[in-house]
């Protein structure tokens, strides 16, 4: 497969400049952690940045060398090595984030078709910056990892589109409500719908380097292997939202505040009013895990 097109337009999309605030609360996140290889910016704010930056709660992976290095305590790095990533929040220069920490070699399978879960490659199909890295190398290792993302993620997606749906958006649309479903994720209906329409522009000119590569992935597909795809998927659901819920008991230990987080991300994107009592915070593991079986009963998260 020739990827250089894609990888150009994956090379030029990180590059672009982000806000000085968030490129000075990236340096901040970078200077935690010794052997800080890159910080990525990702999600909705970055997709809002003209539209304001507090009050928001931005999303940084931040790629290490080593995670022995990075960490100071050896219980993190072990954390880390066994269920990636952790997960620390930071506020400075007026700003709040929420940072997840991969090294290279985890962001490199995590982005590829060997990945434990879809929520790697899922958001790094989507537009990302380079809102700080070490070096030029750095930058152009991490480009190489992050191009595998979008690649994986259509082809694990293309036989699943809609008959007669030809429309390359129609792939990125049913490749992201797949990812959606196969994740514990607390989004109002429409929301991965929303991911395409924020640049469609953008998802056209990544589909059209990804399919130019693999025009295979235009279909069309017979039953037997739409039937192995939906399999997949299922697959993918399963073992992925059991390692959330993995990760999500070890963030209510690891994450200052994790189960209050937990409670304002699922009341802004499902239009809850989920109250955490006192003794779930004194005890955040057992408050966790007595919370998630009512709120996915209620379907605040799924």
């Amino acid at each position: 497969m020739d990827g250089s097109a894609l990888l150009d337009l994956v090379t030029a999309e990180l590059a672009q400049p982000v806000d000085p605030r968030v490129a000075a609360l990236a340096g901040e996140v970078a200077r935690r952690h010794p052997g800080s290889l890159a910080v990525l910016f990702y999600g909705s704010c970055l997709w809002k940045q003209g539209q304001g930056l507090d009050g928001q709660m931005l999303d940084f992976y931040l790629i290490v060398e080593d995670y022995a290095r990075a960490f100071g305590k050896r219980w993190q790095a072990v954390a880390n090595r066994l269920l990636p990533p952790n997960v620390f929040p930071i506020e400075a220069g007026g700003l709040a984030a929420k940072y997840a920490v991969l090294s290279l070699d985890h962001l490199r399978r995590e982005c590829g078709p060997a990945a434990h879960d879809a929520s790697t490659y899922a958001r790094f199909a989507q537009p990302a910056r380079l809102a700080w890295m070490a070096s030029t190398e750095a930058g152009v290792e991490i480009a190489d990892a992050v191009a595998l993302a979008a690649p994986t993620l259509l082809r694990f997606a293309a036989p699943m589109v809609p008959a007669g749906e030809g429309d390359p958006l129609d792939l990125w649309r049913t490749a992201f409500d797949l990812t959606y479903r196969a994740e514990l994720r607390a989004e109002r209906k429409g929301r991965s719908g929303s991911i395409v329409e924020a640049d469609p522009a953008r998802y056209a000119r990544f589909a059209e380097a990804i399919l130019a590569a693999e025009p295979a992935l235009a279909g069309p597909f017979d039953a037997a292997h739409r039937r192995t795809a939906a399999e997949g998927w299922a697959h993918i659901a399963r073992r992925g939202k059991r390692r959330q819920l993995a990760k999500l008991a070890k963030a209510s230990l690891t994450y200052a505040g994790g189960i209050d987080y937990l409670a304002w991300k699922i009341n802004r994107h499902a239009g809850t009013q989920i109250a955490i009592r006192p003794w779930q915070r004194r005890w955040p593991l057992l408050g966790a895990l007595t919370l998630l079986p009512r709120l996915i009963r209620g379907g605040a998260v799924r």
